[in-house]
């Protein structure tokens, strides 16, 4: 079941779901963004993007070791600002984060949640795709998510630090949780 923009205030109050800095206003304000829509809230874009290089590597997924390392080393890391931000050229593919980390606690209390990182249709009618194919954050999470972005439209797209990017969607699980925390648990970096 999807949470409706009510229901994740009341996880927010409950402390099932914690993300910081939570996102203001909660409701409607006259001059401002809400960014809670019906059923999901909007994230915004982190100042870190990681361009991967283009060369003559490759990349064995079956080898030992962390992809996170292996990101790193064969990417360029940015650093966007008000005055610098970065044009996302058609066919490009870029590592980013949201502003926001997201928690999604295991307690006692039922029932657990779960997480999708959509993108934003206003971005995608541009051919921004925000994540690929990788937009499940399960019940456990904690930290940033990652942003696997890429252009598929016909001209540059300028991003922003702090521009709504995505949209989080909140899922109920049901029945007991066995933990098997990812290697991406307490991420802070693209990679």
């Amino acid at each position: 079941m999807i949470l409706s923009n009510s229901e994740i205030h009341k996880a927010l109050d409950e402390k099932r779901l914690i993300i910081k800095p939570e996102p203001c206003p909660r409701v409607p304000t006259v001059g401002k963004d809400c960014p809670y829509d019906t059923h999901s809230v909007n994230l915004r874009l982190h100042n870190e993007i990681l361009v991967p290089q283009s060369g003559k590597f490759s990349i064995d997924l079956t080898n030992p070791g962390s992809l996170a390392e292996l990101i790193t080393q064969h990417s360029t890391r940015y650093i966007l600002n008000d005055k610098q931000p970065y044009n996302l050229e058609p066919d490009e593919f870029i590592l980013a984060r949201t502003i926001e980390t997201i928690e999604l606690p295991i307690t006692n209390s039922l029932p657990h949640l779960a997480a999708r990182i959509e993108g934003k249709s206003s971005r995608a009618r541009l051919g921004l795709i925000v994540h690929c194919t990788a937009p499940t954050v399960h019940p456990g999470f904690r930290g940033s998510l990652t942003l696997e972005m890429a252009n598929l439209g016909p001209a540059p797209i300028v991003l922003r630090t702090g521009m709504y990017i995505a949209q989080l969607i909140i899922e109920q699980v049901y029945g007991e949780i066995i933990l098997n925390p990812s290697e991406f648990q307490d991420q802070s970096d693209p990679s």
